[in-house]
């Protein structure tokens, strides 16, 4: 187990790299390639009073005229020790990780990002426990009730929930508990050190509107595993040996129909902490979602950037954890 995470960290790691090389080259070398001149990015940086011996300086400071390779090393340094960044007389140390400044606000992106990623981590981890716990749960029942009354419910309330986009949903939810039936006043975040009540209150309707999304798929695709696993061999034998039909269930048809469900969780919730955008937006949570898009709308480069490495980071870690669960889940699963 030692020398599989030894791998994993080191493919992790490795993956990492690859996305902030590619992430790189999309935001420096490809606007190259379609005609944008290095005096066209200096000038994002110095805003709308640039003149030539402002954007002659803002290269310099910043390495703009350096070859992409050493752009890159440079880059990629400033994330681990830090960098020193120059504008006018002024000099700025921007700590590490440093993902360089942000054109409009001329505001470091690395403290602006910690500042949205409790917002979008909340929201995150609230639905998570809810579309796991309802969704394999009325997927286990479904399954185990196969045929009747309560599966056809219960499917025909997640195919509705997979159709049901978030924006709608969450629309909905406010429409309805905001303004027909005033249950909550708004949606507003309060961090959970300041108040864990009002955070947990007031994250109710966004925690249900994108629970209801991924419960219902969930659901399916348990319900979906259990059938096949309860008619396996070995879930026989078990009930030939006298056990209790919830142990056959949980400890035998469950946790192997886990398997999947584990690897999709890996990939929604790290998507999820990356920024959930759309959900963000509904509820106008200010999130990683909220803040990549105002980045894009404003071309904001460095921010662009971040976010998308801090988004992949969450990925990767996700994934590395969902790998390192398979064991305890599966005894089937074996790493060489």
């Amino acid at each position: 187990m030692t020398a599989y995470l030894i791998r994993r960290l080191f493919a992790a790691m490795m993956l990492l790299l690859v996305v902030s090389a590619v992430t790189f080259a999309i935001f420096f070398l490809v606007p190259r390639l379609g005609g944008q001149s290095i005096d066209e990015l200096a000038v994002q940086y110095v805003g709308k009073d640039a003149n030539p011996d402002s954007v002659a300086a803002v290269k310099k400071n910043l390495g703009l005229d350096q070859p992409l390779i050493v752009q890159y090393y440079d880059f990629i340094k400033a994330i681990f020790v830090g960098a020193e960044y120059k504008f006018g007389p002024d000099a700025s140390k921007c700590d590490a990780p440093c993902f360089g400044y942000s054109f409009r606000s001329h505001i470091e992106v690395w403290p602006e990002i910690t500042q949205r990623i409790p917002v979008t981590l909340s929201l995150a981890v609230g639905a998570a426990v809810l579309w796991v716990i309802s969704g394999v749960t009325i997927g286990v029942v479904s399954a185990l009730k196969r045929g009747s009354f309560i599966d056809r419910l219960a499917m025909a309330v997640a195919l509705l929930g997979v159709s049901l986009p978030i924006f709608f949903t969450g629309l909905l939810g406010l429409a309805l508990f905001t303004s027909q039936w005033p249950i909550w006043e708004s949606v507003d975040y309060i961090p959970i050190t300041e108040d864990p009540g009002e955070w947990f209150w007031n994250l109710i309707i966004p925690w249900c509107s994108l629970a209801f999304l991924y419960s219902a798929l969930y659901a399916r695709l348990t319900r979906a595993g259990m059938l096949e696993t309860m008619g396996e061999d070995y879930i026989r034998t078990a009930r030939a040996k006298g056990l209790r039909e919830s142990k056959v269930v949980v400890k035998h048809g469950l946790r192997a129909a886990l398997t999947p469900i584990v690897t999709i969780f890996g990939m929604d919730f790290g998507l999820l902490v990356g920024g959930a955008i759309i959900t963000e937006q509904v509820f106008s949570l200010q999130g990683m979602g909220a803040y990549a898009v105002q980045a894009v709308k404003d071309s904001d480069l460095p921010i662009v950037m971040g976010v998308t490495l801090v988004a992949a980071f969450f990925i990767v870690f996700c994934n590395l954890i969902v790998d390192l669960l398979y064991a305890a889940i599966d005894p089937r699963v074996r790493y060489s």
